[in-house]
């Protein structure tokens, strides 16, 4: 199948690869020529724009930084708007706000496209090891038709009608960033009253307090790196959107207000290109803990 790919970020560049080796054809499009260099070794094709990554493609899957990065790919001089039509199907994975996602598949499926809006988690090492989660949304019979080439990628659920896939994506980060602020306040209290670390993790990984950020992401706080594969500024664009449909919803969300405040304060004080656990650096250097501990702590990104 010839396959169009728009964005090849830290997890797209993984996705387009595991596309390439599923035995697809691809068009590559992004804004950085160098990172598709492994792509065109493998034999993908470069595009110039996205019309051009779009043409003679059945599927297009677009991975970019935002909403109005989308947008642009979309609706932009050479978007996409200007080169699908009847028989194509676009699948965003950008983490978008949901009314631009439903808007911008309308405008495509009035020339005969048909939209899914399917964003991502799992992280670099998901991305890179046919694991990364896709949450679905949009004609329940076209992403059934796709799912073989989606599930190349890793795991892909259905969530229901248009725009329900970002709706899903945006709680699914709600919860990581309200998980890893509480981590690390956890994780110092606990320091900071005595108990040794590296039993106070292994206690925490089970019971009422497991989740996937404490067995996934306090690695990177123990190696004192904060995983600078996803910075600051990106978890605030995404806490922004979530707050925003906290907002369209009519849910009040203290926790989800608290925990955006409290990264802001993070990208203040450490700067929006650092990794984003420095949200826990920030309990660290209040309380006057380290949070380091000695181990082999292979940053996920290398896995």
């Amino acid at each position: 199948m010839r396959i169009g790919f728009v964005g090849l970020g830290t997890m797209g560049a993984a996705a387009a690869l595991n596309l390439i080796k599923g035995g697809h054809e691809l068009a590559v499009c992004d804004l950085d020529p160098e990172r598709a260099k492994e792509h065109l070794a493998l034999g993908a094709t470069w595009a110039d724009t996205p019309a051009e990554a779009a043409k003679d493609a059945a599927i297009v899957f677009t991975m970019v930084f935002g909403p109005k990065q989308i947008e642009q790919v979309v609706r932009g001089p050479n978007g996409l708007l200007s080169a699908m039509g009847a028989g194509q199907v676009w699948v965003d994975m950008t983490t978008n706000q949901p009314t631009l996602a439903r808007a911008l598949g309308s405008e495509l499926a009035a020339n005969g496209v048909q939209p899914v809006d399917a964003p991502v988690t799992g992280a670099v090492d998901g991305a890179r090891n046919w694991n990364k989660t896709q949450f679905a949304g949009g004609d329940e019979d076209t992403i059934e038709r796709i799912r073989p080439v989606m599930e190349l990628m890793g795991p892909m659920h259905y969530m229901g009608p248009s725009g329900s896939g970002s709706i899903t994506k945006l709680a699914s980060n709600q919860l990581w960033a309200i998980h890893a602020t509480a981590m690390g306040e956890a994780l110092v209290m606990a320091v900071k009253s005595g108990v040794d670390l590296s039993r106070a993790w292994e206690a925490l990984k089970i019971g009422a307090s497991e989740s996937w950020c404490m067995h996934h992401d306090a690695p990177s706080v123990f190696a004192g790196h904060y995983d600078p594969s996803f910075t600051l500024d990106l978890c605030q664009k995404d806490l922004g959107l979530i707050v925003e449909a906290c907002d369209d919803a009519g849910t009040p969300a203290p926790a989800t207000r608290l925990v955006c405040a409290q990264f802001e304060e993070a990208r203040k004080t450490y700067g929006g290109d650092k990794g984003e656990l420095h949200v826990v650096r920030l309990e660290e250097d209040a309380a006057g803990v380290s949070l380091r501990l000695d181990g082999d702590w292979v940053p996920h990104w290398e896995k």
